[in-house]
């Protein structure tokens, strides 16, 4: 009852600010490793390998799912509350310099794994100081 009453309240604001609605995004967690390795772990239970698309163009994450079978047929399927999600987006911006290293799916979690590369030239480095007397 309270979770149908927040659905209708967020696909109303949703309406109004044209974005997505929050109960239509799995939920996710971004954990930083150390200082450049990140970890983005996504909800994705019900979704085989084969459902997920992961792509990066222009320094954009997207990471896409779909159903391939079809959970709604009446034949096989009679559902009372249907609030698995067919299909989700979810989109994050990168910094030029994080790389996704790999990314792998285990008991509905996808687990994506990026570096933050920093170029050597860019790194702090230490200056010797020279005492001249000695």
């Amino acid at each position: 009852m309270f979770s149908d009453r927040f659905k209708q309240i967020d696909n109303m604001f949703s309406r109004l600010t044209g974005e997505k609605p929050i109960s239509d995004l799995p939920s996710y967690d971004l954990i930083q490793k150390n200082e450049n390795n990140y970890q983005l772990i996504i909800n994705t239970a019900g979704y085989k390998e084969e459902d997920l698309d992961i792509l990066v163009h222009n320094n954009k994450l997207t990471v896409t799912g779909k159903y391939k079978e079809n959970i709604n047929n009446k034949d096989n399927y009679n559902g009372c509350i249907k609030g698995l999600k067919k299909y989700f987006s979810l989109s994050f911006n990168l910094d030029n310099r994080i790389k996704v290293k790999q990314a792998k799916i285990i008991l509905g979690l996808l687990t994506l794994d990026f570096e933050y590369e920093i170029p050597e030239q860019e790194k702090p480095r230490k200056v010797e100081i020279i005492n001249e007397k000695k």
